[in-house]
């Protein structure tokens, strides 16, 4: 009896395992392989010009790798200009552009672009108003998870930039100049109400980048007038770059800012760049000449010379000072061999009866060496 029950048991326990292999699993749905919304657009405008970048995505919904993928349709809509921006309950499709899914292997996968043109008449229309955008990725059955995260421009109207730009320079720095045309473009195409808000308002930006760095990130220049009206005739505009360096070569250009502000939000568009200027900041200027020579004759026992002190030049990059004398009919000669470092020396060099006269000048970093000072002179005694 006991060994039939041995016997039993392993026949009962197998059975209930090739009964609870034999039962089939929940059934799994189709994947319907929709590639996941895209979640980083970003949105970036000059003139009329927008510029959308995007992540491709790697993978579905249900988190497989993407085999096919449709187009991607780019999306814009029309909104009031607001700090909080929302997803458009309907929108214009602009254009369906064919974008490879990311590999999912990539840890850095590429950044996707697209470039939509602003129509004139949209921004006259709207000044106050913003250019919402969003994207659709597709699969190959034309379906789609829903729209990208939305990002949004102002939509008001920009200024063309000068078509030129003077340079010159000078001992204090580079300057930029150019013409303020008198334009109608921009304030007369606009509502009233937006006139009478003074919406948009015109400035104007400076850039500056090291010609050698070409991708660098520029130098924005402050401009003293930064808004002027587009219907106010301005001869030209001079700014002074105090912060260039010396023999260095810079590329500038212009750009016309437009301000709006509507809804509690102001925002900012540049508008196009104006041709490039180059500049090669190259010191040639002499620096500011001493002050306040002074010549006092000394007699120390059996030595007897002439003392002499300035005031220190006011330019910045001094390297030395050079001290020239001569007398009455006789030309300046200079009576150190090496840069002075201080605004002292001494003169020992010197005869009884004579009268001498003195002058210093300063010298640059660069070699560059400045006017004489007012002469100070001192007899020696007989």
């Amino acid at each position: 009896m006991r060994t039939r029950q041995i016997l039993i048991a392993p026949v009962l326990c197998g059975l209930a395992l090739l009964a609870a292999c034999g039962l089939p699993g929940a059934p799994l749905p189709p994947s319907l392989e929709l590639p996941k919304p895209v979640t980083d657009l970003r949105a970036e405008r000059q003139g009329s010009k927008v510029t959308l970048q995007w992540t491709s995505p790697r993978e579905t919904t249900d988190r497989a790798g993407i085999r096919s993928m449709g187009a991607t349709r780019i999306c814009r809509s029309i909104a009031p200009l607001s700090a909080n921006v929302s997803a458009p309950k309907s929108c214009e499709f602009i254009r369906a552009v064919d974008v490879p899914p990311s590999p999912r292997d990539n840890p850095h996968p590429a950044s996707t672009s697209f470039a939509d043109t602003l129509p004139a008449e949209l921004q006259s229309q709207h000044p106050l108003d913003a250019a919402v955008y969003t994207v659709e990725v597709l699969n190959d059955r034309g379906r789609t998870a829903g729209a990208s995260n939305p990002v949004s421009v102002p939509l008001a109207p920009t200024l063309p930039p000068p078509d030129k730009l003077e340079t010159q320079v000078t001992a204090e720095g580079p300057v930029i100049g150019w013409s303020v045309p008198a334009t109608k473009e921009g304030l007369l195409m606009l509502p009233e109400s937006a006139n009478r808000r003074g919406n948009p308002a015109y400035g104007y930006r400076l850039f500056r980048r090291e010609k050698d760095k070409p991708t660098a990130q520029p130098a924005v220049i402050p401009v003293d007038q930064a808004m002027v009206s587009p219907l106010m005739r301005q001869p030209n505009m001079n700014v002074r770059d105090s912060s260039a360096e010396w023999e260095k070569t810079y590329v500038y250009w212009v750009g016309v800012v437009t301000s709006v502000s509507a809804n509690g939000k102001t925002a900012e568009v540049l508008g196009d760049s104006s041709p490039p200027a180059e500049v090669t900041v190259h010191d040639t200027f002499p620096p500011r000449p001493p002050q306040g020579v002074q010549a006092i004759f000394t007699e120390a026992g059996a030595e007897r010379f002439i003392d002499l002190t300035w005031l220190p030049s006011t330019s910045a990059d001094i390297a030395g000072y050079n001290v020239y004398r001569w007398e009455e009919g006789v030309q300046p000669a200079k009576i150190n061999a090496e840069l002075l470092k201080t605004p002292t020396t001494r003169d020992p060099n010197i005869v009884a009866g004579h009268r001498y006269l003195y002058a210093v000048t300063a010298v640059d970093i660069r070699g560059n060496e400045s006017a004489r000072s007012q002469p100070a002179n001192e007899l020696v005694p007989k």
